[in-house]
Order: C-alpha cells, then sequence, then structure tokens
C-alpha cells in the first residue's frame, strides 16, 4: 500500500453538513481497503479567486495509505459531488 494526501475544498456550509461532507470521504476511504492515517481540517478560508461565486472554502488535509483503486474510487466521487469546489490527489513519497 502506497501513502497519498488529498487536499479538497467544501462549499461553505453548515458545521454539520461540512462534517458529514468530510466523513464521507473518510468513510469511502476506509471501505475501499484504505486506512486514513491523518485527519487535519484547515477550516474555512477565503480563496485565491472565486470559483462558482464563492470566495471562501473550508479546507481539509487527509493523508491516507492505500491502493489505486481507493485513489480512482475517491477521485471519481470527488469529481461528482456537487459540495467539493476543488481537489487534489498526491502520492507521498517515503
Amino acid at each position: 500500500m502506497r501513502e497519498y494526501e488529498v487536499m479538497f475544498i467544501v462549499k461553505p456550509l453548515e458545521d454539520e453538513q461540512t462534517e458529514a461532507v468530510i466523513g464521507k470521504f473518510e468513510n469511502l476511504i476506509t471501505t475501499n481497503g484504505g486506512t486514513v492515517n491523518k485527519l487535519d481540517r484547515w477550516g474555512k478560508r477565503r480563496l485565491a479567486y472565486e470559483i462558482e461565486d464563492l470566495w471562501e472554502g473550508f479546507y481539509c488535509l487527509v493523508l491516507f495509505s492505500g491502493e489505486a483503486a481507493v485513489v480512482a474510487e475517491l477521485d471519481r466521487v470527488l469529481k461528482i459531488t456537487d459540495d467539493i469546489l476543488r481537489h487534489m490527489i498526491v502520492r507521498v513519497d517515503a
């Protein structure tokens, strides 16, 4: 299993809705055979430029281990989730 990190920006929602979105992706990683090593909530921050008429977003960084299938499924679900503004998955070199 390789180590990856995913950074995603959630639309500014209520706290409970934001936690539900983060929990959804944490659960997605574990149900597909990966393990979440660290979950870092950076909080609501101002965006560098306007995205979908929004100037703020909730940043979240997740460090996880998994196979390529976990990354592919995570990327697919992040792309089709309306509450995600942007995301990036990067393999961590050890």
